[in-house]
């Protein structure tokens, strides 16, 4: 992707203007930023989606005052009648189970995949919504389906009403409103005050970005570090042969706290160890998702990752579905054209070596990648 070359998905600016001037800064509405969209998951398909195990499905119905959430899977009988005011359908992670949507998806990919997180699609009968609300992450509202009125506010206060299922500002204070038709989308910085009714059915879809927490993202961390602390701070045993004799047994020497922060501080200092722990979790699967191995041999003419696949790589490692592998010299370029094209074809495979074939094929038998059935040679 050229990212200086204007979009008309970011209506007719390029990728370097947007995240310099909007992204986490600005809202953004593009009229057509797709032009002719329609919905590429009919109703039927979607509401069978739904009905899934391992797809995660929200359905949030208004009856006035009263807001209720349920959690999926839902049967079909378990929906509303479509023509019941005031419900909406939220399905997560779309993108993995339709062709179409994961494409959709590719074209924000001028923000880094590390931030990427999940499309969404959010049905709703004529009334429907969430309520006024803000997330903590970026996120592109793309309509597909009748007509939604967004009102939208940058707020300081984010008091949330006291005893309801979903998260819903007390006092939402909007400061415009757009009414988005088939094509139109919208883009909120974290924590920008939204609330979107549905004109008539609807359908949304909402790409997410995720951005995590400092606390979250060093525990994680830690937490893998943790099990390779041994190798990388050493064996060496804790002596005390300058230790006196005490008249306080129950105090803790001050030299095995020497010792302990010198053992953390080894396990902190590998640079190399840290930037492989936070390589293997971004690109952690989700708890709900599962991989499909092959069912026959694999022929290696070409390879495609599986829409599921995280696939992230840095100067010195790739990193896919939450491992990790050294990689240097032509695999390790190879390896990233994987990464940033997520297909790879015979003529790039020509001068891959053995082992970087038989780990592409491996990946193929557990389902992370397929094996392209015709080759088109490019």
């Amino acid at each position: 992707m050229d990212i200086t070359h204007p979009l008309p998905l970011l209506g007719g600016i390029s990728p370097a203007r947007f995240m310099k001037r909007h992204w986490q800064k600005e809202p953004l509405l593009v009229r057509g930023a797709v032009p002719g969209l329609k919905p590429l998951l009919s109703r039927a398909e979607l509401f069978a989606l739904a009905a899934r195990d391992g797809v995660e499905s929200r359905m949030v119905v208004r009856q006035g005052k009263k807001w209720e959430l349920r959690q999926g899977p839902f049967a079909r009988r378990a929906l509303p009648p479509l023509a019941q005011p005031g419900w909406t359908l939220l399905v997560q992670g779309v993108d993995q189970h339709h062709a179409g949507l994961h494409a959709l998806q590719q074209q924000f990919r001028f923000v880094p995949d590390a931030r990427l997180d999940d499309l969404m699609v959010s049905y709703a009968s004529d009334g429907g919504g969430v309520g006024p609300h803000f997330d903590s992450y970026d996120v592109f509202l793309l309509q597909a389906q009748g007509q939604r009125r967004w009102r939208i506010g940058r707020q300081d206060d984010l008091g949330l009403r006291p005893g309801m299922p979903l998260k819903i500002l007390a006092r939402f204070q909007p400061q415009q409103e757009f009414v988005l038709e088939p094509g139109d989308m919208l883009y909120l910085p974290p924590q920008y005050a939204h609330d979107g009714i549905a004109e008539g059915e609807c359908q949304t879809y909402s790409i997410g970005f995720r951005a995590p927490r400092r606390g979250e993202l060093a525990r994680e961390l830690l937490q893998r570090l943790a099990d390779d602390a041994a190798d990388i701070a050493g064996e060496r045993l804790y002596a005390d042969g300058n230790q006196a004799a005490t008249d306080a047994p129950a105090a803790v020497p001050a030299s095995l706290q020497r010792f302990a922060r010198d053992a953390v501080a080894a396990a902190l200092k590998d640079a190399d160890a840290l930037d492989r722990a936070l390589g293997e979790y971004l690109t952690e699967p989700k708890a709900d998702v599962w991989f499909q191995g092959a069912d026959a041999p694999v022929r290696l003419r070409g390879v495609a990752l599986d829409a599921r696949t995280r696939m992230l790589h840095d100067g010195r490692h790739i990193f896919v579905n939450g491992e990790s592998w050294r990689a240097g010299g032509r695999d390790a370029a190879l390896m990233r054209k994987l990464a940033e094209q997520r297909t790879l074809h015979a003529r790039d495979l020509a001068g891959a070596s053995a082992d970087a074939k038989e780990l592409l094929l491996s990946w193929c038998e557990a389902g992370w990648a397929h094996a392209l059935e015709m080759e088109d040679t490019k």
